[in-house]
């Protein structure tokens, strides 16, 4: 495999990072919690900039506006909490007072998707990426490793206008390079192949990746593409390789109901139709289990990659 990894981190590790980073950066940066300053790693921040931290409590609605209200100041802020709470409990206070207006707020989503594991369905969210994707002008990145993650949190810091950034709470191999340019809007490519597609963001990349090795070995090649940045898509990277292939494979750690696959999906229906087929959840909540239980009981695993490429290859 092209690519190998030595240690597995958090990505929220890496978010928590990046916003360390951006305390010696950018003094405009400015970061808030809700009463999990811990979870979202955050304690680095607080340490070098401490005037510039706002711990709003079990208050989500409430940061959502504070936030708002910071960024007509000149500030930027990073609003920090689960994703579940970072999306449909404050769903209003980002439509009206962030996005409608084009705040420049960076709403930063830990424990996104089933992975957060053994909380259960009431924390574990799949339906956050459609959410903020559908609203106007709301960038939507969903990076693969602590590297990644870390790469995004300093670069949303530069992008003028509202921006969802999602990461997770499980360890997960360090595979990106840590020198890597992080574009947003630009797709990665990990691996060439011809025979089919696969688009992955998230967790699930490096599960592709492990499942493109596999089936490599049995006289498959597949073509691996890392989508960080779900909004806006790179549309140009997917029609080229799927020009070449003939054939799709997204994955992601989400309902295939409003995530990346649809996106992939609609922009193929207008661009250039092509068979495709959706590793993700299949319309249903979570359960509590380990991550690794439910990947593989909700089918979003390397085994569930190498099982959809061997569905469209059949086909």
């Amino acid at each position: 495999m092209k690519f190998t990894y030595t240690e597995k981190k958090d990505t929220r590790s890496g978010f928590g990072a990046g916003l360390a980073e951006l305390a010696d950066k950018n003094p405009n940066v400015v970061a808030l919690c809700a009463d999990l300053i811990g979870s979202l790693k955050m304690e680095k921040f607080i340490e070098k900039a401490p005037e510039r931290f706002f711990q709003v409590g079990i208050a989500e609605a409430n940061m959502m506006g504070l936030a708002a209200g910071l960024s007509i100041t000149g500030k930027i802020p990073f609003t920090g909490t689960f994703a579940n709470f970072s999306t449909s409990r404050v769903y209003d206070q980002i439509r009206q007072s962030i996005a409608y207006s084009n705040k420049n707020v960076k709403i930063c989503a830990s424990h996104a998707g089933l992975t957060l594991g053994e909380d259960g369905a009431t924390h574990q969210v799949l339906e956050d990426i459609g959410m903020m994707k559908m609203l106007p002008g709301m960038t939507v990145i969903n990076p693969c490793d602590y590297n990644q993650t870390k790469a995004a949190t300093i670069a949303i810091a530069e992008h003028e206008g509202p921006v969802y950034l999602r990461f997770g709470r499980p360890t997960v191999p360090v595979f990106i390079p840590e020198d890597m340019p992080f574009e947003i809007g630009k797709g990665i490519m990990l691996q060439e192949g011809t025979d089919v597609t696969i688009v992955a963001t998230g967790h699930l990349v490096w599960e592709s990746l492990v499942a493109a090795d596999e089936l490599e070995k049995e006289g498959i090649s597949c073509e691996v593409i890392n989508i960080h940045t779900i909004k806006p898509l790179d549309e140009e990277i997917i029609l080229k390789s799927v020009e070449k292939t003939g054939k799709i494979v997204t994955a992601e750690e989400h309902n295939y109901l409003g995530g990346m696959g649809e996106s992939i999906a609609g922009m193929l229906a207008r661009r250039r139709p092509t068979r495709q087929e959706f590793v993700a959840v299949n319309d249903t909540f979570g359960e509590s289990a380990t991550p690794a239980e439910l990947m593989k009981k909700y089918k979003i695993d390397s085994a569930a990659v190498k099982e959809a490429v061997k569905r469209i290859l059949d086909k």
